[in-house]
């Protein structure tokens, strides 16, 4: 009778064991597909900002140094890729920065465009 439950007991510690693995390897696999989703976005907002750029370079033609920002910004958010988080996170800020003053001049150059007529 002891070493039934002994077995019993052995058998459920290793149920246990497997259970945990398995949700450890899930949750594992989970972050992995978080950080390549991350990845993916990443990638098709720098495929993006060259169309963008194009769209609103017929507007601005006299704000070449924005443009030239973005352009460089994006150029070295690009080659950060494979660096890791902190220096990919610094370039990523940099862009976004950047986007963020071109947002901010066409703005403005659409306002004022719209005030003359």
């Amino acid at each position: 009778m002891m070493m039934w439950i002994l077995l019993g007991i052995i058998v459920v510690a290793a149920l246990w064991v497997i259970s945990s693995y398995n949700n450890l390897i899930s949750l594992k696999n989970q972050t992995l597909m978080g950080g390549k989703q991350i990845d993916v976005q990443l990638k098709r907002r720098h495929d993006l900002i060259p169309n963008l750029i194009e769209t609103v370079k017929g507007v601005m033609k006299f704000e070449q140094s924005t443009f030239t920002q973005v352009i460089e910004a994006r150029n070295k958010a690009i080659s950060a890729q494979g660096a890791g988080v902190a220096e990919q996170a610094v370039h990523e800020n940099a862009l976004s920065g950047s986007l963020r003053q071109m947002f901010a001049l066409f703005e403005i150059t659409r306002i004022l465009s719209q005030t003359r007529t």
